[in-house]
């Protein structure tokens, strides 16, 4: 069984093996032993769950079940990574996807499922169709806050990476987002959260 390291952040190693992702938590020196694996286990737990719900909402990988407490095995996404393709793509198109992205996290948020990473990079086209993956900084909220933050993550990663028509790509995004019924709280909500990041700085 070939196993390819794909990725390796700080929580985790992403390794492509036969058609399928496997997401494995590093374990971290630092903590007791078992505390750590107590971590771990949970946090497996809870990302798995919550792309279980996702996956019945939008498009998202589907989760194996699976034994190993500190893996996530679920179906390897091939297609266009949207941090690295969006800008590549004609306006017309570019403004389609940040719309559909924009129906799609309303239906996140309607579920009052948080993503907590919301960047492109987390993004995959395949065809028409845009997956999200990555939810190991997801929970569940009920909280307009939460849902504002999540909006305000991909609108940072829109001026960052898509800066060119970056504006235009945020209103498509809005359009879209319009489906989610609390949508004119959560905006209002977006503009208090923005407001102290400049007070920051």
């Amino acid at each position: 069984m070939k196993q390819i390291l794909i990725a390796q952040g700080a929580e985790a190693k992403i390794i492509l093996s036969n058609g399928f992702i496997i997401k494995d938590r590093i374990k971290k020196s630092y903590r007791i032993p078992e505390l750590d694996k107590k971590i771990r286990k949970r946090r497996t737990k809870a990302e798995a769950k919550l792309l279980l719900k996702a996956s019945k909402t939008i498009n998202a990988p589907i989760p194996k079940d699976s034994k190993e407490f500190d893996k996530i095995k679920m179906p390897f996404i091939d297609g266009k990574k949207l941090s690295d393709h969006l800008d590549n793509f004609a306006l017309t198109k570019q403004k389609q996807i940040l719309k559909q992205i924009g129906k799609d996290v309303a239906k996140l948020h309607d579920n009052n499922i948080i993503h907590g990473d919301l960047t492109t990079s987390n993004m995959i086209l395949v065809k028409d169709k845009i997956y999200f993956i990555d939810f190991g900084l997801g929970f569940i909220s009920q909280k307009f806050e939460d849902k504002a933050v999540d909006i305000h993550l991909l609108k940072q990663a829109l001026e960052a990476k898509h800066f060119k028509y970056f504006e235009v790509l945020f209103n498509e995004f809005i359009k879209g987002y319009k489906k989610f019924k609390d949508v004119k709280t959560v905006l209002e909500r977006l503009i208090a959260v923005e407001r102290r990041g400049r007070y920051k700085h």
